[in-house]
């Protein structure tokens, strides 16, 4: 079978991502809808999505988030990117249960491995879950990935939300990371917080968009 006939038919960049049409007549109409930019400038330790705050929107309008963030800098070295989430309070203190998995290579090629990472995983804790770690504070060290949160407005069910991150380390290691869990709560979830485990976010850009 000719490859030709998966060619998506057109690709409108006016319409935020969304093939509009495939030769096999199956239509995909997700989009990506930029909700929200937040910009690290040295001032804090932490990027912060509110529901209703600044035109952020996290509520029934859209199942799907999707957080981007891109070249997070830390002022300190080796410290950890982190999130944590808001049920209907004032505190980033809901109940999650999580699973950490990563894999790292060293520059010089003196060591490498995949594996699990007990230590930063949640058991139906409230503390804050490491995206990833080790994150390095050199002039040309930084991180990025993304991470989906489902749902959050439902007052049914759990809210799932997994992350997949890559960082440059301040030991000079390729490090990439996946999360994922479930923040154990049926109260809505209307924010999120995002952290440097030590000392300010000196740069960096997060995203976040609904997915229709």
């Amino acid at each position: 079978m000719a490859l030709s006939k998966f060619k998506p038919a057109s690709f409108d960049l006016t319409d935020n991502y969304a093939f509009t049409g495939t030769t096999t007549g199956v239509t995909d109409t997700n989009q990506l809808v930029l909700i929200k930019t937040l910009t690290a400038d040295n001032s804090a330790t932490t990027l912060t999505f509110v529901n209703g705050a600044s035109g952020v929107v996290l509520d029934g309008t859209y199942k799907t988030y999707l957080f981007k963030f891109i070249n997070m800098h830390p002022v300190s070295n080796q410290v950890d990117l982190q999130v944590n989430f808001r049920d209907g309070g004032t505190a980033y203190d809901a109940t999650k249960h999580t699973t950490y998995f990563e894999t790292y290579h060293a520059e010089d090629n003196s060591g490498a491995a995949v594996g699990y990472v007990t230590g930063l995983d949640i058991a139906n804790g409230t503390g804050f879950q490491t995206l990833h770690r080790y994150v390095g504070n050199g002039a040309d060290e930084c991180s990025a990935g993304e991470m989906y949160l489902f749902n959050p407005s439902s007052t049914t069910f759990v809210k799932h939300f997994m992350s997949e991150s890559l960082n440059y380390t301040g030991n000079n290691f390729t490090n990439t990371t996946r999360v994922s869990g479930y923040v154990n709560v049926t109260a809505a979830i209307d924010g999120v917080q995002f952290k440097s485990s030590s000392g300010n976010i000196e740069a960096g850009t997060i995203k976040l968009y609904g997915i229709l």
